[in-house]
């Protein structure tokens, strides 16, 4: 699924093509989402202007004077500037047309969500899907030491604890196990057994890992690409993700697959032994 970089490599094009610009028309064609697309949206939306888009964890906020839409990706989603001219395809659902460009969401499993919250429902951070997220991994305040305090308080495997979004967001699937093989931590570590030093390399290791995606544009494996159609790149620099029985890039070993809670995870167990 699309993870912080793709949302925000998407962020980038959108806010570039949006910010500063009235929306002419919101076309539904499924509102039939994650969540269902309220109603009234089109009507709600229409003739205002975009005052920024923005991101929290893995969701784009598409700001507007009087509230904030809220997007996600989903599973298989996309956000892409299409030709005026262009008909929909399958799983084309909703259209932001403006009158110089058309982003089209493009969302095969419908797992996506596009909702709204209105500014007088109160800050957008107070929302229930934003409430819940951790940290940004980027923010300043996130260090060595609170990542320790909070994974201290853990059991559970330390791939699972980043996945689950409550304590660092957007480190998902693919950035778990890549950021846990440049930090040399074996996935199935519980959270608590890591001191405050292999903290400090596994934050290292996760800022590396997303910079370096978002510098590749993101990783498409299937159904990622970004406003202009382009695929990411970062999957042809994988050390260890969907490169079971290939050789470890640092020594040789053959990388391995296990199974985390229903999700793949690879890891070298020459360079991440499990101590």
């Amino acid at each position: 699924m699309p993870e912080l970089p793709e949302v925000e490599t998407t962020r980038c094009g959108i806010d570039a093509v949006m910010t500063g610009h009235p929306l002419h028309q919101l076309v539904v064609r499924q509102p039939a989402l994650r969540w269902p697309v309220p109603a009234h949206l089109p009507q709600t939306l229409a003739g205002h202007s975009v005052l920024a888009c923005q991101r929290r964890g893995k969701y784009l906020l598409i700001r507007f004077e009087h509230g904030t839409q809220i997007v996600h990706l989903g599973m298989s989603g996309s956000l892409r500037r299409t030709p005026d001219d262009e008909l929909p395809r399958k799983h084309d659902h909703i259209d932001w047309i403006f009158d110089h460009a058309t982003l089209r969401l493009h969302d095969p499993r419908r797992f996506g969500a596009v909702l709204w919250h209105p500014a007088e429902a109160g800050p957008i951070e107070a929302h229930p899907l934003l409430a819940i997220l951790g940290m940004e991994p980027f923010d300043p305040a996130l260090t060595p030491e609170w990542l320790h305090g909070q994974l201290h308080r853990r059991s559970l495997p330390i791939k699972q604890a980043l996945l689950g979004g409550h304590i660092v967001v957007g480190v998902g699937n693919i950035y778990a196990s890549e950021s846990l093989f440049r930090a040399g931590i074996h996935p199935a570590l519980p959270a608590n057994r890591l001191s405050r030093p292999r903290c400090a390399r596994l934050l290292q290791a996760i800022r590396d890992t997303l910079g370096d995606a978002l510098r590749a544009g993101g990783t498409t494996l299937r159904d990622y690409v970004g406003i202009g159609g382009e695929p990411g790149y970062f999957q042809f620099h994988a050390y260890v993700y969907e490169r079971d029985g290939q050789p470890c890039r640092q020594c040789g070993t053959a990388i391995r697959r296990i199974v985390q809670g229903t999700r793949a995870t690879y890891f070298c167990p020459h360079c991440q032994p499990r101590r």
